[in-house]
């Protein structure tokens, strides 16, 4: 960390978004100009911890919350891109000159998105990403959580995504669920939906961080990673790649203890985790 920079966030003004946003927000004298959206996955966690940690980077952050609050899609489903355009919009209103997302799985898709349909993005950093559109997680605001829907709209309208497989037999590691192979045989048995599915990265000039584990138990980070790099290479874009061969779906950047899933198998371990958190954030301080 450069120096001076640790004590920064000591100094940030810590509140409460104003309302339609839901979250936290650091605000630190000076600033850089950089402001930065945290989007957690389908945890639901805000994530004022890594907030706090790109707060000390003299960065306005944002710990953003996106669906289950007050008035939100109570799971994944339809959520409106809409919601993390907002969030731009209040950080350009408070002076930030360059946008940067920093999005972890679902979370990762999400931004994604917002890049390609926002060109005031500058960044995004994407965690455990996924390289097309899936269905939604949990109930929509009418409560109902089946037949499938997407888990995106944007100006009101659903975004294609690949179906799921109801008569998938659930596999475990380690006595929770491992979720890679459902994503895997969708991906086989739903072929034809991938090319509408598929998150058109190369729409967009923002720069582009993936950061992946190979031990991935809950989807296949690693391989929707090098399947972004490879739609942007064809439209002559370069993309930053940093894969860890035994890291897992949880990837904690320096001074992270975030907890592994109690139902979901992550795979990866605590040493390889924070391992390519830190090879990572060495590139997020150079985007940074």
């Amino acid at each position: 960390m450069p120096p001076g920079r640790r004590s920064l966030v000591l100094d940030a003004e810590y509140q409460r978004l104003p309302p339609p946003l839901q979250g936290e927000i650091f605000q630190v004298k000076p600033d850089t100009g950089t402001g930065v959206v945290v989007l957690g996955g389908s945890s639901g966690r805000v994530d004022v911890a890594r907030a706090r940690l790109f707060a000390s980077q003299g960065t306005t952050a944002i710990a953003l919350r996106w669906f289950s609050g007050e008035g939100q899609v109570p799971g994944i489903c339809e959520v409106p891109l809409e919601t993390f355009f907002a969030a731009t919009d209040y950080l350009v209103e408070l002076g930030c000159k360059r946008i940067v997302l920093v999005g972890t799985s679902k979370g990762a898709e999400a931004a994604l998105l917002t890049a390609v349909y926002d060109p005031r993005i500058s960044a995004v950093v994407a965690i455990s990403p996924s390289s097309v559109v899936w269905g939604n997680i949990g109930p929509g605001l009418d409560g109902i959580s089946w037949p499938e829907r997407s888990s995106w709209t944007l100006r009101g309208t659903p975004l294609p995504f690949v179906s799921s497989d109801p008569e998938w037999v659930r596999e475990y590691r380690d006595g929770l669920i491992a979720y890679r192979d459902l994503f895997e045989r969708c991906l086989d048995m739903h072929e034809s939906e991938i090319d509408a599915a598929a998150i058109p990265l190369e729409k967009t000039n923002a720069e582009i961080l993936l950061v992946a584990g190979c031990d991935d138990a809950l989807w296949p980070s690693n391989k929707f990673a090098v399947s972004l790099v490879r739609r942007r290479a064809a439209s002559g874009l370069l993309t930053q790649l940093v894969l860890g061969e035994d890291a897992g779906h949880r990837i904690l950047l320096p001074g992270e203890t975030t907890p592994r899933s109690s139902l979901r198998a992550h795979g990866g371990s605590d040493e390889a985790d924070a391992q390519l958190g830190r090879l990572a954030w060495e590139h997020i301080l150079e985007m940074l």
